[in-house]
Order: structure tokens, then sequence, then C-alpha cells
């Protein structure tokens, strides 16, 4: 009987993880899951050995805090590998929590492929011979990442982006008139979608610049209201008590809607997230987007050291260009934050880039990627001396 662990540390992650349990479950209905995960991948039917809430942290320094957590998830992982012996581990994403995984899978003797590899090509480019060590073969998301490896001997194959598949065609699916009516938001306003990340601390230091910048705005233009969007892997009440530290106008319209946010980006009319993979899914939905973070000031100082490409956010990697503004650290402020939107929203500057959005969905490819990787998976699986 096929047996796979699976490691998915984030929200967006454990999306396309459970895309690909579905596709190998559809063509081997016996096989059975387990790992860490959240509850897209507990619907797919992977048993859950840790949740990925226990791990909703990001960035470099602010990871310190939740050392001692993510150790005990590494532990189970680890024992769970050891014990129940599977035929694979597939590690998704999260490559500071899967890569010493990977180290551990190898160590038991259990082959590693990777899906979705982690950026090299934009920072810590160290970590490739790492990766070629530890991991028996990688499963990459954008065209150009199969260079990256070259002289390595490891395996790359280009599966296309996962997102494609889900959300290729949703906002036609998804009319901005009929989103706004299922979300109970006024359709004669102005919706701007706030997404301040899938990870604890991101929230606490995200979320009230996006406040900040919706006050701003609204002085700018009344007319307008806002939406929080809310990850699967934070809690309302981490949202709620950041509202509650940042006391807003009364008169500023304000929703917080859990677990929809591609039906929040469908309604919105623009949106305000940080750097991440949430970039890539606004940029499929075709809504315009600012960009902004601020992080704890070493992890700016290491990551500006440390990154070698010209922005954080994805859609102008891809582009080639500023497709996207983009305001980092000390640029992040509301009333810039605030023009950019404004411009988004009243200027020729929302056409552009919408029309920017389209030539990227074209480049990330048709779509297949949960097929084309559960083709890897069962490979490996049924490979000489595996059967």
């Amino acid at each position: 009987m096929t047996n796979i662990l699976l490691s998915a540390g984030d929200a967006s992650g454990e999306l396309h993880a459970a895309a690909l349990v579905e596709e190998i479950r559809r063509r081997r209905p016996a096989a059975r899951f387990f790992g860490l995960g959240g509850p897209e991948m507990e619907k797919a039917g992977v048993e859950l050995v840790a949740e990925q809430r226990e791990l909703a942290v990001g960035g470099l320094v602010e990871v310190l805090r939740d050392l001692r957590r993510i150790v005990s998830v590494w532990g189970r992982l680890t024992r769970a590998i050891r014990d129940r012996k599977p035929d694979l581990v597939v590690l998704v994403d999260s490559p500071d929590f899967n890569l010493p995984l990977a180290k551990r899978a190898k160590r038991l003797g259990v082959p590693v492929l990777y899906y979705i590899s982690p950026q090299v090509w934009a920072w810590r480019r160290g970590r490739i011979q790492k990766i070629a060590k530890r991991v028996d073969r990688l499963a990459v998301i954008f065209p150009f990442e199969t260079e990256v490896y070259d002289g390595t001997g490891l395996e790359v194959d280009f599966v296309g982006h996962p997102l494609v598949d889900r959300l290729g065609a949703y906002a036609e699916g998804h009319p901005k008139a009929d989103c706004r009516a299922q979300l109970g938001l006024d359709p004669n306003k102005t919706w701007v979608a706030l997404l301040p990340g899938s990870r604890r601390n991101e929230v606490k230091s995200t979320l009230p610049l996006q406040l900040e910048t919706a006050v701003a705005l609204h002085a700018r233009l009344p007319e307008t209201g806002f939406v929080i969007a809310v990850a699967p892997s934070i809690d309302r009440e981490t949202i709620d008590h950041e509202i509650a530290a940042n006391p807003l106008p009364a008169d500023l319209p304000l929703h917080v809607v859990e677990g929809r946010t591609y039906e929040v980006l469908c309604a919105a009319d623009a949106a305000l997230a940080k750097p991440g993979t949430a970039t890539v899914e606004i940029a499929l939905l075709g809504t315009p987007l600012v960009v902004a973070a601020r992080v704890h000031p070493l992890t700016a100082f290491l990551g500006r050291r440390l990154i070698r490409v010209p922005s954080l956010t994805m859609p102008n990697l891809i582009a080639g260009e500023t497709v996207v503004p983009e305001f980092v650290q000390e640029e992040a402020q509301p009333a810039a934050l605030a023009a950019a939107l404004e411009g988004l929203l009243r200027g020729p500057a929302g056409p552009v880039q919408r029309e920017a959005m389209r030539s990227i969905r074209t480049q990330l490819g048709a779509g297949g990627a949960a097929e084309r990787t559960a083709d890897i998976v069962l490979e490996m699986v049924d490979g000489p001396g595996r059967a």
C-alpha cells in the first residue's frame, strides 16, 4: 500500500499539497497520507501529525521566538517517518522548516521529493548544494528555475504553477457583483481588500500599517470601504486584537472575512498585500495591487544583504519590470500607500496593471501542476526496488 508523508508549513503550500493528494488518490484510492498541514489537507484525507497553525510565523529573527514549537513539530514528523516508514516524503515550499526535515528523512533512508522549490535564485544561493544533497527530485513551478540547479546532478522537473489550475478561470465564474452580494458588501462602494498575511508575526507587523493606510485612503476617497481577508492559519482573535489595538474612525467601513480570500479579491477594486504567494494569486485574479511590508529591523538588515533580486513582488519578477508598486520598510508609509491605491482606483494605473497581469498569467503556463507532480510521486514510489 502506498504510504506518503507530506509537509506543508504554510497556508498556500497546503492548498497545493491538498490538490496533489486528491490527484494521487484519484489514481490510487488506497494510498495513505499523513504529515504537517491544515484544514484543506485534512479534507483531502491527510492525517495531520502536526498542524501548520503551530508554524504560523515567518522572517529571520522572528522565527527565533517560536523555535521551541518548531523543534517540537520536527520531532513529531521525524518520529512519524521513523515509525511508519513511508514510501516517500513530499515537502511543499516552507524551506526553513522543510530542508532540516529533508535531512532527517534522508538519514532514515526515505526518498524525498521537494515540490515548489526554495527561492534560491532570489537569496541564499548557498542552499543549492544543500538541496541537491538532501533531496532526490525537485518539482519547480517557474520555468527559469530548472537552470538554477544545472551541474548539481539533481533531477529537476518544471511542472507549471499550481495556482493556474485553481485560479485560471476563477474570476470569470465569480463576477464582482455576485461576490459583493455573497459577502454582504455595498455594491455601490469602492472596496479595497487588505491581506495581512498567513503567519501571526506577519499580521502583527502588517495589519496596523494596512489599517493606517485605510484611514488615509478613506480621508481621500470617503466612498471607499475595506475588507480584511483572514487566512485559514490565522485565528479571528488575532485580527480582532490588532483592530482593537489600532483605534479607527467610527465611519470607516471595515469588514472581516474568514476563509474566502478569493471572493474578497474578486469583490475588490484593488488590494493591499505583503510580498508572498498572495501576490501571484492576486495577479491571476486580475485585481490591481499595491505591495507593502515592514519586518523586524534586523530581518530587514540581513535581507538587504542576502536578497539578490530587484523586487520582492513575484509579479514584478515574472514580468521583468515594475508592474506592482512596492513599498518596503521605511518606504511603507500610509500616505504613500494611500496615494498608490488612489492611483489604481482613479487613475490610468489600474487598467495598465490589469493588462500587465494578463501577460503574467500567460507566462505561468496552462496548468496541470498537480497532475505532473503526481506522475513524479508515483514514479518515485513505484521505482526500482520500491514496487
